[in-house]
């Protein structure tokens, strides 16, 4: 049987990367209450909001153009 060491293989490649952000201290703490009630870590409500934010964006330099 084969084991393969932690770190090594496809996934460990493909690493997300990692960034460092600095909130102003009121929003900071509306992510950590949001992160409590979901039960969920705050990177997960950053991230999470960042989708959202994409998403959105996206959908709207899709949408034609009015008249």
């Amino acid at each position: 049987m084969t084991t393969k060491k932690p770190g090594s293989g496809k996934a460990e490649m493909q690493r997300s990367p990692r960034i460092s952000i600095t909130f102003p201290s009121d929003l900071y703490q509306t992510i950590e209450v949001i992160a409590k009630q979901k039960k969920v870590s705050l990177a997960w409500v950053v991230r999470d909001a960042a989708e959202r934010y994409v998403e959105k964006r996206a959908a709207e330099t899709t949408r034609p153009a009015r008249r």
